[in-house]
């Protein structure tokens, strides 16, 4: 991978969560020249600060529906990653004015921070629950990718880019089924709840959802989402691997929940490409015509996706085995 990293300054929001953790370690072998962690979380950041003893390494407190500390932190940096959000689904239903404010007026407020500070390069994070949403975490991220592709007007003649990295649920991140159903077998349950025996979801790791994102900042031309070719996996495989014969029980699906996910649907299917490991919804205006989406850094020609095509937990051909989960159990 080409390094365009090397002594660039590179701003991670939500720096302390699951993803920027990890993201943290690989920029420490990009040589950057500073990386700052952007977080709520002064209790995560100290405990940061204690494993990490690096003299390129910053921490700022702040709030990305702070513009005005949004502005000031964004100062003299390169590459901004946005992974900041209000992500889970029940908390976003009772608590839908706060998921407003941090996962949409926060993102306005990192476009604009980005634009006046005339930032290179800015990717956000997204979910596939963005896609054809029916809860209003997917529906504030939707929003969300709208608002970064869009902004590619509003840059104008700065050089600020803005693209969109989308993929799955998160193997080990904070409320993952994974860490729920081990709690449940450490407090000797005698049963474990699921939604919906026919449940699917799209499954990716922490550390190739890092690498993918990294990839896409060098790759992206502005105003694509990139989509990873990542497996699914049955919801009930996951609890059966933890213990064979316990007792699994149907609950019925939670407010705002999907019994399959989405990553390309037919609505978006018509104005996006493929490419061997991935797939890129274009954006359905023109920025600027030299940029040619079916090309990438490494010269791999994308195709057209054919007409009604849909990428789905369900019909996607790859499926996570019982040996493959296994190795993912801890």
């Amino acid at each position: 991978m080409k390094n365009i990293f090397k002594n660039k300054t590179i701003l991670i929001t939500g720096g302390t969560g699951s993803f920027g953790k990890v993201a943290l370690e690989y920029c420490l072998k990009l040589n950057f020249k500073k990386i700052i962690i952007f977080s709520r979380d002064e209790l995560k950041q100290f405990n940061l600060q204690k494993k990490y003893k690096n003299k390129n390494l910053r921490f700022f407190i702040g709030d990305v529906r702070d513009f005005e500390r949004l502005k000031y932190a964004f100062r003299d940096v390169n590459y901004v990653v946005h992974a900041a959000a209000l992500k889970q689904v029940p908390a976003a239903e009772y608590n839908p004015i706060e998921a407003i404010k941090t996962n949409i007026i926060g993102a306005e407020n990192i476009i604009r921070s980005a634009i006046e500070n005339k930032i290179e390069k800015v990717m956000a994070l997204s979910t596939d629950k963005a896609e054809n949403p029916i809860n209003l975490y997917g529906a504030t991220k939707l929003c969300s990718d709208k608002l970064f592709v869009a902004a590619n007007y509003y840059s104008g003649g700065i050089k600020t880019t803005f693209s969109v990295t989308r993929y799955g649920n998160v193997i080990g991140s904070r409320g993952s089924v994974f860490e729920t159903f081990k709690e449940m077998i450490k407090s000797k349950k005698s049963f474990l709840p699921i939604t919906d025996f026919r449940m699917t979801r799209f499954w990716i790791k922490i550390n190739d959802g890092v690498d993918f994102v990294f990839k896409n900042i060098i790759r992206m031309k502005g105003g694509e989402i990139f989509i990873p070719k990542i497996p699914s996996v049955k919801i009930v495989d996951i609890a059966r691997l933890f213990q064979k014969d316990i007792k699994l029980k149907e609950i019925g699906l939670r407010p705002g929940e999907k019994l399959h996910e989405v990553l390309v649907s037919k609505d978006t299917s018509h104005h996006s490409v493929e490419f061997k490991n991935y797939f890129v919804i274009m954006p359905e205006f023109n920025f600027d015509k030299k940029k040619n989406f079916f090309i990438d850094e490494n010269k791999e020609k994308g195709k057209k996706l054919p007409e009604d095509f849909e990428y789905n937990s369900l019909n996607n051909p790859k499926y996570l085995s019982e040996k493959e989960l296994r190795k993912l159990k801890y």
